[in-house]
C-alpha cells in the first residue's frame, strides 16, 4: 500500500512539474522571449532543403546531384552599387567556381577556368568552339578575399561578360592590373543545388 502512494505521489509531482514548466514557457514567449532552434544535423538528408545561394561563405558544403564539394574561398566583389560574389570550389585537377548575383533576381553560373585558351575581350562577338558569344557587359570592380582564393585581400579587377546560346557564358577577368584570364560557364537555377552551412 505504501508504495502505492509513492508511485501515486511521484505520478502527481512529475504532473504539476510539467504544468509550471508549459506555463512558463507560454508566459515566456508571451513577453517576448525568443527560444533558440535546435541544433541541426549539416548533413542530414531533407527533402526540399537548397539553402540561399546568397549566403554562400567560406566553409559551406554544396551537393550538386550525387557530387559534394567544400567553399574554399569567395571574392566579394563591388561596383557602384552593385555587389555579387564568386565562390570557389574544392575539386581536383582546375579551377571551378560559383558566381552569385542579384540584379534583381538571384542569378547563379558555374565556371571553369581555361588558361589553356590564348583570349582576350578584344571584340564585340567571340567564336569559341563553335558557339558564338556576344558581348552583354563590361567594368571594373573592387573585391574583397575570404578563405582561400589565391588573390590578395583585397584589390580591383576589370571583367568582361559574354553570352553565347542555350545559357552558355564566356567571361574575363582581370585581378590587379594582370592577365585577362578566360573561363566558360553555364547558368544554374537556384534549385538545382543544396547547401549545407559550414558554421
Amino acid at each position: 500500500m505504501e508504495l502505492l502512494l509513492l508511485v501515486l505521489l511521484a505520478v502527481a509531482v512529475a504532473a504539476i512539474v510539467l504544468l509550471l514548466w508549459r506555463n512558463r514557457a507560454r508566459s515566456g514567449a508571451k513577453a517576448g522571449t525568443v527560444v533558440p532552434d535546435a541544433p541541426q544535423d549539416p548533413f542530414a538528408d531533407v527533402a526540399g532543403t537548397n539553402g540561399d545561394p546568397r549566403s554562400l561563405k567560406a566553409g559551406d558544403m554544396v551537393e550538386f546531384g550525387a557530387e559534394r564539394t567544400w567553399i574554399r574561398g569567395t571574392l566579394r566583389l563591388s561596383e557602384g552599387g552593385a555587389t555579387w560574389a564568386e565562390h570557389f570550389l574544392e575539386v581536383e585537377g582546375g579551377r571551378r567556381w560559383l558566381s552569385v548575383e542579384e540584379d534583381p533576381d538571384v542569378q547563379i553560373a558555374m565556371w571553369t577556368g581555361r588558361p589553356d585558351l590564348d583570349l582576350t575581350p578584344h571584340s564585340e562577338v567571340i567564336e569559341l568552339e563553335g558557339v558564338r558569344y556576344r558581348l552583354t557587359e563590361r567594368g571594373s570592380a573592387s573585391y574583397r578575399s575570404e578563405g582561400t582564393t589565391g588573390l590578395r585581400a583585397q584589390g580591383g579587377m576589370d571583367y568582361a561578360d559574354y553570352e553565347g546560346p542555350d545559357g552558355r557564358l564566356l567571361s574575363f577577368e582581370r585581378f590587379d592590373h594582370g592577365s585577362w584570364e578566360p573561363s566558360l560557364g553555364e547558368t544554374v537555377h537556384p534549385g538545382a543545388f543544396t547547401i549545407y552551412p559550414g558554421s
